[in-house]
Protein backbone atom coordinates (compact mmCIF):
# COMPACT_ATOMS: atom_id res chain seq x y z
CA UNK A 1 0.00 0.00 0.00
CA UNK A 2 2.51 2.27 1.10
CA UNK A 3 4.61 1.70 -2.47
CA UNK A 4 1.49 2.64 -4.35
CA UNK A 5 0.69 6.11 -2.33
CA UNK A 6 4.88 7.12 -2.99
CA UNK A 7 4.41 6.14 -6.69
CA UNK A 8 1.25 8.21 -7.04
CA UNK A 9 2.89 11.36 -5.21
CA UNK A 10 6.07 11.54 -7.16
CA UNK A 11 3.45 11.59 -10.53
CA UNK A 12 1.12 14.04 -9.15
CA UNK A 13 4.12 16.12 -8.53
CA UNK A 14 5.66 15.62 -12.14
CA UNK A 15 2.11 16.46 -13.40
CA UNK A 16 2.35 20.00 -11.44
CA UNK A 17 5.53 20.97 -12.15
CA UNK A 18 5.00 20.20 -15.85
CA UNK A 19 2.19 22.28 -15.76
CA UNK A 20 4.03 25.10 -13.95
CA UNK A 21 6.54 24.52 -16.36
CA UNK A 22 3.96 25.63 -19.36
CA UNK A 23 1.71 27.89 -17.73
CA UNK A 24 2.09 31.63 -18.93
CA UNK A 25 4.89 34.07 -17.23
CA UNK A 26 3.97 35.69 -14.06
CA UNK A 27 3.50 39.47 -14.02
CA UNK A 28 7.60 39.42 -11.93
CA UNK A 29 8.51 37.03 -14.94
CA UNK A 30 7.50 39.43 -17.79
CA UNK A 31 8.76 42.66 -15.89
CA UNK A 32 12.11 40.93 -15.92
CA UNK A 33 12.24 40.27 -19.41
CA UNK A 34 10.03 43.30 -21.45
CA UNK A 35 13.64 45.23 -22.13
CA UNK A 36 15.08 42.06 -23.78
CA UNK A 37 12.01 41.68 -25.47
CA UNK A 38 11.33 44.42 -27.25
CA UNK A 39 14.97 44.67 -28.04
CA UNK A 40 15.74 41.31 -29.08
CA UNK A 41 12.23 39.34 -29.99
CA UNK A 42 10.00 42.61 -30.65
CA UNK A 43 8.86 40.15 -33.88
CA UNK A 44 7.29 38.13 -31.91
CA UNK A 45 5.68 39.91 -29.26
CA UNK A 46 1.94 38.64 -28.73
CA UNK A 47 3.27 35.08 -30.02
CA UNK A 48 4.60 33.37 -26.59
CA UNK A 49 5.73 30.59 -28.06
CA UNK A 50 8.13 32.50 -30.63
CA UNK A 51 8.84 34.73 -27.90
CA UNK A 52 9.84 31.84 -25.74
CA UNK A 53 11.67 30.36 -28.61
CA UNK A 54 13.86 33.72 -29.23
CA UNK A 55 14.19 34.53 -25.90
CA UNK A 56 16.18 31.14 -25.21
CA UNK A 57 18.26 31.46 -28.95
CA UNK A 58 19.70 34.82 -27.26
CA UNK A 59 20.06 33.88 -23.56
CA UNK A 60 23.52 34.90 -23.88
CA UNK A 61 22.41 38.56 -24.70
CA UNK A 62 19.92 38.38 -21.87
CA UNK A 63 19.86 40.60 -18.96
CA UNK A 64 21.03 38.91 -15.96
CA UNK A 65 16.80 38.89 -14.36
CA UNK A 66 15.82 37.69 -17.64
CA UNK A 67 18.35 35.12 -18.33
CA UNK A 68 17.25 33.70 -14.31
CA UNK A 69 13.93 33.56 -16.06
CA UNK A 70 14.29 31.79 -19.57
CA UNK A 71 16.64 29.13 -17.46
CA UNK A 72 13.99 28.36 -15.04
CA UNK A 73 11.09 27.89 -17.64
CA UNK A 74 13.65 25.12 -19.03
CA UNK A 75 15.67 27.40 -21.63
Amino acid sequence: MKKSVYVSLVLLMAAASSAIAQSGPTPQEQMACRSDASKLCADHIGKPPQMNACLRENKAKLSDSCRKVVEARGG
